[in-house]
């Protein structure tokens, strides 16, 4: 095995991705956080690592400020993640290096959502209202993040063979992990229909169409993360909607809309592609609706 950090670093991003199989983006995530700390401990080998190294790199994280002020919290503690994962690493190959338990992370506050109400969701899903082809298309991609709760990613990836005589599809999702999503009637029709005026005969279940918005190419471009999410962001202006809208808030209405009908937190957990339930418990604070029934109920009682 090589001793310098460099090949020990290549050797953890592929275990990372082969072994653990993590997704392109976790490990190129690693990879950006594990060479910050590089390029600032200034360290060529695993045993020049310490304690007060990182102590040191996390003040200078802290003090990293952006357009908004310091570097937040959360993304402080992912470079400590990547880098005690890293020395995790180390040691089960009996490389001499930090002890990882020596690194703790930054407390954080509770997880804030960026929600929107049940009419705000409803004027976007009405927003693509015509039947040209990007418009359908829109349609499509909107109904199906509600319905199925993917990530954008997970969308992009899609590909045009999807079953629609059938109410659920697999989609492989973060850690290459599958898992079985649902179509709302809404959902299979939009995507019917779109696929229906298609005229072309690219792989994709959702295409870039340029500036003209034809799709009579063969070989159109998939649709990117980025594009869906300019997307989502125009239909909740056009919606009157002046907070911000990503796929991952409609993802976020899809958890709610579940628990708040009456789901159980395991069962969203599953269609969510969680691998902890703790990152599904983020939802039950803003869904508890029997709290407000308590509150009527019970509080203030005894005044007169």
């Amino acid at each position: 095995m090589a001793s310098d950090l460099k090949g020990l670093k290549t050797q953890f991003l592929e275990y990372l991705e082969i072994e653990k199989g993590r997704g392109v983006k976790t490990v190129e995530n690693y990879d950006r956080y594990i060479t910050r700390f590089f390029s600032y401990a200034k360290v060529t080998k695993p045993a020049q690592i310490t304690e007060q190294m990182v102590r040191e790199f996390r003040i200078n994280l802290n003090r990293s400020a952006g357009v908004a002020g310091t570097m937040k919290k959360n993304t402080q503690n992912y470079h400590l993640i990547a880098l005690r994962a890293f020395l995790k690493f180390l040691r089960k190959r009996d490389v001499d290096s930090l002890n990882p338990e020596r690194i703790e992370l930054a407390k954080t506050g509770g997880r804030d959502l960026d929600l929107i109400t049940a009419d705000e969701l409803n004027r976007i899903m009405k927003a693509p209202r015509g039947d040209e082809l990007g418009e359908l298309r829109d349609r499509a991609i909107l109904e199906l993040l509600f319905s199925t709760g993917l990530r954008v990613s997970e969308l992009c990836n899609l590909n045009q063979d999807l079953d629609l005589t059938r109410d659920e599809f697999s989609v492989r999702g973060k850690g290459e992990k599958v898992r079985v999503v649902f179509l709302s009637p809404e959902a299979k029709k939009a995507v019917a229909e779109y696929i229906k005026k298609r005229g072309d005969m690219s792989d994709a279940l959702f295409v870039s169409y340029g500036m003209g918005g034809k799709g009579k190419g063969k070989d159109l471009p998939r649709l990117t993360p980025r594009s869906v999410e300019r997307m989502v962001k125009q239909y909740a202006i056009k919606a009157g909607i002046t907070r911000k809208v990503t796929p991952h808030v409609i993802r976020h209405s899809f958890a709610t809309d579940l628990l708040s009908n009456g789901a159980d937190l395991r069962s969203v957990q599953a269609l969510l592609g969680h691998a902890n339930i703790a990152t599904t418990q983020v939802y039950t604070h803003v869904t508890d609706k029997h709290l407000r029934e308590v509150h009527k109920q019970f509080h203030g009682k005894r005044r007169n």
